[in-house]
């Protein structure tokens, strides 16, 4: 997969560091997640109260990746990175040793957890600059492969948890982050070439593109599924079949793993077949897991195989988009990461906040399930009344001297 070709056009260690700046985000992203059956049982929490728990962090990154694709285009994305990881690793070392003692705490510990969401829009703009059109969709796949945190948050906040209280669990995550720093400090560069800062009126010119709309819902669809499943699987788990944290958190480890390891395979099939016709696929597949799901299965494996299947085509359909936007905008690629990321983490908002109130308002989670598979099929309904325009027009939009893509 990694061709001679792609090696050679961009930069390997500032594609590493972005990946794992980006993985050891995401791994603190979604910690109240996996944290979460620990922090309901301290504080009585109900099930919308647990939903709206492990929205909130996703809510916050939504809304700060567009703030952070703004410092990308005016800063550069090694600066936002450094400002960002600053940010979290004082504010969980402050959060450790004062502690937390209610649910309000925990919201506004939330609120911190969404700067570690934001790095979506550094880290992807910074491995992305490195690469010609034609890597794109692997070397942005290679970067947001660091989706892979969320399981590791998933297979050991919980046994960490049992072992040193959850409260402890938010001191210990600052050692990889300490690391994480350290290689990104040492490690990652700017590409050469960056985009001349724009006024900020003129980043709202995108928003005039209908196709930056379109890529916002697709996004909001995969992604926002994918970190919406990844905050709550410990507690569905936990809640609808009985297992403990621990091995509630083994199985939501594995399905994230699947959805994030599968993400730069998603990004190499549509740099071969299409982003769209990628997609077009992976969102039939998600939409029907996501309608399975909704139906309590018999037993735990299998709720485990169908939510892996819908964790591996959002994972591959992350990839797909991410092969599409810097086709269309390459020149706003900072600012359209941030857009993209806003609204992808705006649908994890909506899963995940939705998974909770449906299973205190009906006793069932099928309600919330059934609302995203339906937004999955209307995203592939559109997508499929665009792709002919699409494939008529994005082409065009290359310069002549430049390698064609598929869309």
């Amino acid at each position: 997969m990694l061709s001679r070709s792609f090696l050679k056009s961009g930069h390997t260690p500032t594609l590493f560091a972005a990946f794992l700046y980006f993985d050891f985000s995401f791994m603190v992203w979604v910690l109240l997640g996996p944290l979460g059956v620990a922090i309901a049982k301290d504080f009585n929490l109900d099930p919308a109260q647990k939903g709206l728990m492990v929205a909130i962090p996703v809510l916050a990154g939504a809304l700060l990746r567009l703030v952070a694709g703004v410092m990308v285009d005016r800063i550069g994305p090694k600066r936002t990175g450094l400002i960002g990881q600053s940010i979290v690793i004082t504010g969980l070392g402050a959060a450790w040793l004062l502690g937390v003692h209610n649910y309000q705490q925990v919201l506004v510990l939330g609120v911190l957890l969404g700067v570690a969401g934001a790095s979506f829009a550094v880290a992807l703009p910074l491995a992305s600059r490195w690469y010609p059109q034609e890597h794109q969709g692997l070397a942005l796949g290679i970067a947001g492969a660091g989706n892979s945190g969320t399981a590791l948050a998933a297979l050991f906040a919980p046994m960490l948890a049992k072992t040193f209280g959850w409260n402890n669990v938010i001191g210990l995550a600052i050692i990889p982050l300490a690391v994480a720093f350290v290689v990104y400090l040492l490690m990652a560069k700017d590409a050469p070439e960056q985009p001349e800062p724009k006024k900020f009126s003129e980043y709202l010119d995108v928003l005039k593109v209908a196709d930056a709309w379109w890529l916002m819902l697709l996004y909001s669809v995969t992604f926002g599924g994918f970190v919406g499943l990844s905050s709550s699987l410990t507690i569905y788990f936990n809640s609808e079949y009985g297992i403990d944290p621990v091995k509630a958190g083994f199985f939501t480890a594995a399905c994230v793993f699947a959805g994030s390891f599968i993400r730069p395979v998603g990004g190499a099939l549509a740099d071969r077949f299409g982003g769209v016709r990628t997609l077009i696929v992976v969102l039939g597949f998600a939409a029907l897991g996501l309608a399975t799901a909704s139906f309590q299965m018999p037993n735990v494996w299998l709720a485990f195989a169908v939510l892996m299947l819908c964790m591996s085509a959002l994972g591959a359909g992350n990839g797909a988009v991410f092969q599409l936007a810097p086709q269309r905008f390459r020149k706003e690629i900072g600012v359209m990461t941030g857009l993209i990321g806003m609204t992808g983490g705006i649908g994890g908002f909506y899963l995940a906040s939705t998974l909770g109130l449906a299973k205190k308002m009906a006793g069932t989670y099928q309600f919330g399930f059934l609302g995203f598979a339906a937004l999955a099929v209307f995203a592939l309904v559109a997508l499929a009344g665009l792709k002919h325009h699409w494939r008529a027009v994005w082409p065009t939009l290359a310069p002549a001297d430049s390698t064609p893509v598929r869309v």
